[in-house]
């Protein structure tokens, strides 16, 4: 599988991430490369995404990492900062981060190899049945020519501001040999017999059927599972949903979220809040209900979130929580950076 003796690839644990870091700093300016945090984020939420090239010596079991390749996936098909800065697992596209090799291991073609061996595992996992649809990656225009060995194709300038250097998209189509399968000019399309197109418009798939918060007759009682393992902690009794009717999405397991009494939040302006079909939540400092979720989006089901926005002036920066499906929300929020998630009760409906 390797393509030189001394290289080994396997996914990287969290005691290589230090090494790894040391490897992004090396290869990219201050401005661009990413926080040990962010690291941390990859490794725990997308390990699976993580890989790491080895150098391995035959007289030792020790292995030294020499470069990596790590993604996270987004729902989107073209990248943004939103795309990059966030994972929603069971997503179609591989947002790639980086590809880096350590400065004394470069001209080895081993980056071009560990990329390559990426791609034919996301392809096997894509066989076993994972998502994946589509690898993106942004980049600065002299390495256009390295992820074209790749199989990469060449999209034109990123929205993407990041640094002080412009990025250029690029991206690989998985599932095809070529690298400009979308390009191609498609053979003339087949008759449809009658009433298979009217049938495609609506999906045979039984959405979940979710109750509202406020039609519970014993309130909270009524939503909370106190006997559980998590000793003195109330958790959700039933699957938290889009409260969209037409929508449904699970968004959260039973049994994951503790629920919790604090204060309010503001999620969003008076004109917008005026607008929405969810219910107003109390103005601060008063209280209201909510569930949280921690440590990771990796325990959401379904989970979209938005650019970080500043509500309030005094405090920190906020990512808002909506319906990754129909894009319902803000459902709730999470501080830019942080490991508490926040869905507000009234918000959601229950699969009762």
């Amino acid at each position: 599988m390797a393509d030189h003796p001394s290289i080994i690839y396997d996914w990287l644990s969290p005691d290589d991430i230090p090494a790894a870091m040391t490897i992004e700093l090396q290869g990219f300016p201050v401005d661009e490369a990413a926080s040990l945090e962010t690291f941390k984020y990859r490794q725990s939420n997308a390990g699976d995404l993580f890989l790491g090239a080895y150098l391995t010596h035959e007289d030792s079991r020790d292995r030294e990492l020499v470069g990596y390749v790590c993604s996270t996936l987004s729902p989107a098909e073209s990248l943004t900062h939103e795309s990059m800065s966030t994972h929603v697992p069971l997503s179609a596209s591989v947002c790639l981060h980086s590809v880096c090799v350590s400065p004394s291991h470069r001209r080895k073609k081993i980056g071009v190899n560990l990329l390559k061996e990426y791609i034919s595992r996301l392809e096997a996992a894509r066989k076993d049945g994972r998502p994946y649809q589509r690898i993106l990656l942004i980049t600065h225009e002299p390495l256009r020519q390295f992820y074209e060995q790749a199989g990469f194709e060449w999209l034109g300038k990123s929205s993407v501001v990041h640094g002080s250097k412009p990025w250029y998209e690029m991206r690989k189509v998985l599932g095809s040999s070529t690298a400009q399968p979308i390009r191609e000019e498609l053979p003339e399309p087949r008759q449809i017999p009658a009433g298979v197109w009217d049938a495609l418009q609506h999906s045979t798939k039984a959405r979940p059927l979710g109750r509202a918060h406020n039609s519970f007759p014993g309130g909270i009682l009524d939503l909370v599972e106190p006997h559980t393992a998590k000793q003195g902690v109330s958790v959700n009794k039933f699957d938290l949903l889009c409260p969209r009717p037409a929508c449904g999405s699970i968004i959260l397991k039973r049994g994951v979220a503790e629920w919790v009494e604090r204060a309010s939040v503001v999620m969003e302006p008076p004109s917008v809040a005026a607008k929405t079909i969810l219910p107003p939540l109390p103005a601060p400092p008063a209280t209201c209900q909510w569930w949280l979720i921690t440590p990771s989006p990796m325990q959401f089901e379904n989970i979209g979130f938005s650019r970080p926005v500043q509500q309030n002036p005094a405090g920190p920066k906020l990512k808002l929580l909506a319906c990754a499906e129909c894009d319902l929300g803000p459902l709730g929020w999470s501080e830019e950076g942080g490991r508490e998630f926040w869905l507000a009760c009234a918000r959601v409906s229950y699969r009762a």
